[in-house]
């Protein structure tokens, strides 16, 4: 007989709604929600992450800091309507269009700031580290020197923005990828971050990745990075789609986390996250909207469980110490979420409306698989940050002054 559900000790019935801890967003492209939904014409009869790059270049090399903070307030509104209490932005948008540094060089990081600050989410802004095209160390082109550093200027970036953090505001170090970070450079910014830095990076996304790194380097890239770099806790793996046994084993003993982004893996073509063998191992793990194709923690995680469910033809894969799928994705979410973020989430929840029809008769057994499982329709009421209301009624206090603005942003960036 199946074992009844662990009772969900997180999810707590109130005179409010159905009370749940804040859901971390662990991986962001803020400028990217600026064309959702603009890439889904076919360019190229192998369309692939490839050629959305193209569109994503384009759209990139319009952004100023005015359009950023504008598109990137939109965006937090959105996540924090959702449920996201938290976004780790991995920025590489740092200078103008042709590559040449603003006069403050921290405009464009500050604009996320400032938009982060107008919202009340909390932001682990993760500065990018971009300074060649590829594993062969070519430079980059034309429409990528806006993200480019060196490792100084990098460092003087991150030494900078460090004077800004408060209790919602953290500054990580983001690697771009391996190709796009050569060894020499990777140790060198590692051994000058603070000792408690938190550290992102893009990994085994495409399978074009794992065979280029495999032909420069020797080696698949987790299984290279986890052999070469102090790899632990305070590590975010991000997608780590392309994974073999070992890797999985390696990624679970390091105590990282992935950072799962599964509508835009989908949207990419990416490939699935080998999930249940990846929980077998112990592994930790959270997800991000990354392109914020959609914001909603509800759609990343039913289309996680879904995902596996279609590649094995069996249901209710991600289980684990709980026979629930919701229970075991929430506490999954919720645990690694002070690892990645390097932030506590003190006053930190939302509230689901109790009163909704997909949650009559619910109990805190179900709640989050009804949440996760049952219908589109919105179910957050309330939010909380810190202590702070930012959300009433299923609204952003900010909303519509904010939504004006993002749509002034984007006439500017499609005129």
């Amino acid at each position: 007989m199946p074992r009844p559900p662990m009772n969900a000790t997180f999810v707590h019935r109130t005179d409010r709604g159905w009370e749940l801890p804040g859901i971390a967003n662990l991986h962001s492209h803020a400028f990217q929600r600026a064309m959702a939904g603009l890439a889904e014409r076919q360019t190229d009869a192998a369309d692939s992450f490839w050629t959305w790059r193209e569109t994503m270049y384009r759209m990139a090399g319009r952004f100023d800091p005015q359009t950023l903070r504008d598109v990137a307030a939109q965006l937090y509104v959105e996540m924090l309507e959702a449920g996201y209490t938290h976004v780790c932005e991995f920025h590489y948008l740092h200078h103008a269009p042709d590559g040449r540094p603003y006069d403050d060089a921290a405009a464009m990081s500050r604009a996320l700031i400032d938009a982060a600050r107008e919202t009340g989410i909390r932001l682990t802004l993760l500065p990018v580290l971009y300074m060649t095209g590829g594993f062969d160390g070519r430079a980059l082109g034309d429409r990528q020197r806006r993200f480019g550093h060196g490792v100084d200027g990098y460092l003087r970036l991150l030494d900078t923005l460090r004077a800004d953090t408060c209790d919602t505001l953290r500054i990580g170090c983001a690697l771009h990828s391996l190709r796009a970070v050569p060894e020499a450079a990777m140790h060198e910014v590692l051994s000058a971050l603070p000792s408690d830095s938190r550290v992102h990076i893009h990994i085994a996304e495409q399978t074009a990745e794992v065979d280029e790194c495999i032909a420069t380097r020797g080696a698949r890239p987790v299984r290279w990075l986890l052999d070469h770099a102090p790899v632990d806790a305070r590590w975010t793996l991000v997608h780590a789609t392309h994974l073999d046994d070992r890797e999985i084993a390696g990624i679970a003993r390091s105590r990282a986390t992935v950072a799962i982004c599964t509508t835009t893996e989908a949207n990419l073509g990416d490939g699935l996250f080998p999930l249940r063998a990846f929980l077998d191992a112990g592994g930790r793990l959270g997800i991000g909207s990354d392109s914020h194709v959609s914001v909603s923690p509800v759609e990343e995680l039913r289309w996680l469980e879904y995902g596996q469910r279609l590649a094995t033809r069996r249901r209710n894969v991600a289980v684990g110490a709980s026979t629930s799928v919701g229970d075991t994705l929430l506490r999954q979410l919720l645990d690694s979420a002070a690892d990645s973020t390097g932030q506590a989430r003190e006053g930190d929840r939302l509230v689901l409306d109790a009163t909704h029809p997909l949650l009559a008769g619910a109990t805190a057994g179900d709640v989050a698989d009804r949440w996760i499982f049952a219908g589109n329709r919105p179910l957050v009421r309330e939010v909380e940050v810190a202590g702070r209301t930012v959300v009433r009624e299923g609204r952003h206090m900010a909303a519509e002054a904010i939504a004006a603005r993002f749509a002034n942003a984007m006439a500017r960036l499609l005129g």
